[in-house]
């Protein structure tokens, strides 16, 4: 199909970035390693003792994550009652690693001996304080980073408190553009069988 123009020679696509180019190859190399590890400790210690391990990391994982959903479940519907009820919370009262402690147990039932003890050691208490400070800070510049327009700007906004510590909640217009006229915006005609 014709259109009258001509097609850009060299269309403009967005460039990755680097760790996004290297993910594929990241991931067959711990791949690779993971069954290497697997077939070593299986000559060391036996094939039924590798089974017996990852049958055993699957249910501690399932546990685990079972235990958290359920923790940040009630910790949710607490924040819906008192927000019915319109009390105070007391303290400030985050999760206390729930999404890490998930993460570990998603590590623990992927079959892999390094993912295993990635994910015990993600449910180490220092380490969950370390890694939650570093997304926080990771989140919170990434915040300010925002451009107009774009989702991390929409999120602030969304965060502005008043002064007394009370959230105001809105919705933003905007008069920049002048409202597109539509060929059908008019009046209709009853409809007739």
């Amino acid at each position: 199909m014709m259109t009258g123009t001509t097609p850009p020679t060299n269309p403009a696509r967005p460039r990755r970035s680097r760790p996004r180019s290297y993910l594929p190859l990241a991931i067959a190399a711990w791949l690779v390693l993971e069954i290497w590890l697997l077939t070593v400790v299986a000559d060391a210690a036996g094939g039924f003792t590798v089974f017996l391990l990852l049958i055993a990391g699957i249910v501690l994982g399932s546990v685990l994550i079972k235990r958290a959903g359920r923790r940040a479940f009630r910790r949710l519907s607490e924040a819906l009652q008192q927000q019915q009820t319109a009390a105070v919370p007391a303290g400030d009262r985050r999760g206390s690693g729930n999404a890490l402690t998930m993460l570990g147990g998603l590590l623990l039932i992927m079959p892999g001996l390094i993912s295993d003890a990635l994910g015990l050691l993600c449910l180490l208490p220092p380490v969950q304080k370390v890694l939650s400070r570093y997304a926080e800070r990771t989140f919170e510049r990434r915040l300010q980073a925002a451009t107009p327009g774009s989702l991390g700007d929409a999120f602030q906004q969304a965060r502005i408190r008043r002064p007394d510590g009370k959230v105001v909640q809105g919705e933003v217009i905007r008069d920049d553009a002048p409202p597109a006229s539509h060929p059908d915006a008019g009046p209709r005609p009853p409809l007739t069988p």
